[in-house]
């Protein structure tokens, strides 16, 4: 059987092989009628291309790396659907790369990285979106970057993220509405800029409410069950007890359920508890979680996809538009559950 090249698709369409490299690669410049012309001699002749040939001819990998440290399951997983969903639609593969942030090797763990897997790009996910220092190193190495959920804005970099401030002080003055004054906060990994987005949004709510905050309410977690189990320990055993419970991600919040039942305490009759992400945990648990729904798979893919766009446009020489700064703010949406009510009294 002849083997299919690129210049079989390009003799069956009718057009150069360069044009047929401008398709393979999802490149513009070229019209609508010719790339369907393409495409279509790729289906017709069965045709795959070569990876290992194509990143060769134009000295890239076609590989995106994205790097976390996250202790939770589901948020990378998210993650990975979201970037995913980008690089297969624009010919690209993705490498999951786990880092931590606190380690003393991370710049050479990075470097290791960029020399034996030649990859195009990075995105940078949280806590690592608003880490200076390697941001400064990847500007000096001239690597392509995205940033996921950062806090921090500049000029030069792709930004994309939800907005955590609001959505956490929408929660907050929800459990206000239904009554609740004594509102309990577990705070998120201290790392992580979202810790202190959130907490924002908290103590927002009870400013505009003209609610006292209460420093011995808050407790401090790092976004992990066990971390949300130990501040249940002390917040249910306070006395008086706060009437609700907002914890800033889900998987914290559950572990405040669990001790709350164990402590024959009725949620939400006895108290209230409320999340942050919409984790999986939140809808498959009973009672179901008040949360706030974060577009994590949404805010990954346009990351990604902006970061092959802004590769793309370095291939092709537009210095302009690959400098140009792309920062988008996604909305993220109340949810409400049976694990909220208003205060029995």
């Amino acid at each position: 059987m002849k083997k299919i090249t690129i210049n079989s698709v390009a003799s069956y369409a009718g057009v150069s092989k360069k044009t047929v490299s401008r398709v393979l690669n999802n490149e513009p410049n070229v019209s609508d009628v010719t790339r369907e012309k393409v495409l279509k001699a790729f289906k017709e002749l069965d045709y795959t291309p070569n990876p290992i040939a194509r990143g060769l001819a134009r000295n890239r990998s076609f590989i995106i790396a994205c790097l976390y440290d996250n202790p939770s399951k589901s948020y990378i997983t998210r993650l990975q659907s979201g970037a995913l969903e980008a690089c297969h639609e624009h010919g690209f593969n993705l490498l999951i790369h786990p880092c931590e942030l606190r380690s003393q090797a991370l710049l050479d763990n990075i470097e290791q990285l960029l020399q034996t897997s030649r990859v195009d790009g990075l995105v940078l996910t949280p806590p690592f979106s608003d880490h200076g220092e390697l941001v400064a190193f990847l500007r000096q190495k001239k690597v392509p970057f995205a940033r996921v959920a950062s806090v921090k804005l500049d000029d030069e970099s792709i930004s994309v993220r939800s907005n955590d401030e609001q959505g956490a002080f929408e929660i907050t003055e929800l459990l206000i509405e239904l009554g609740h004054k004594d509102i309990a906060f577990i705070k998120g990994h201290p790392d992580h800029s979202a810790t202190e987005q959130r907490f924002n949004g908290y103590r927002r709510a009870l400013a505009e409410h003209g609610i006292e905050y209460q420093e011995h309410l808050v407790e401090e977690g790092n976004f992990s069950y066990h971390s949300g189990a130990d501040s249940a320990e002390t917040i249910l055993h306070l006395d008086p007890r706060p009437t609700a419970v907002f914890a800033s991600n889900d998987y914290m919040a559950a572990a405040v359920l669990k001790a709350a039942t164990q402590m024959d305490l009725k949620v939400p009759d006895d108290i209230a508890i409320a999340g942050f992400d919409n984790a999986p945990i939140a809808r498959h648990i009973w009672p179901g979680l008040t949360t706030i729904a974060q577009p994590v798979e949404e805010m990954t893919r346009l990351a990604v996809e902006h970061l092959i766009e802004q590769i793309n446009q370095g291939d092709n020489g537009d210095e302009e538009q690959q400098k140009e700064p792309l920062q988008i703010t996604l909305e993220a949406k109340l949810i409400c559950r049976e694990s909220t009510a208003a205060p029995k009294s």
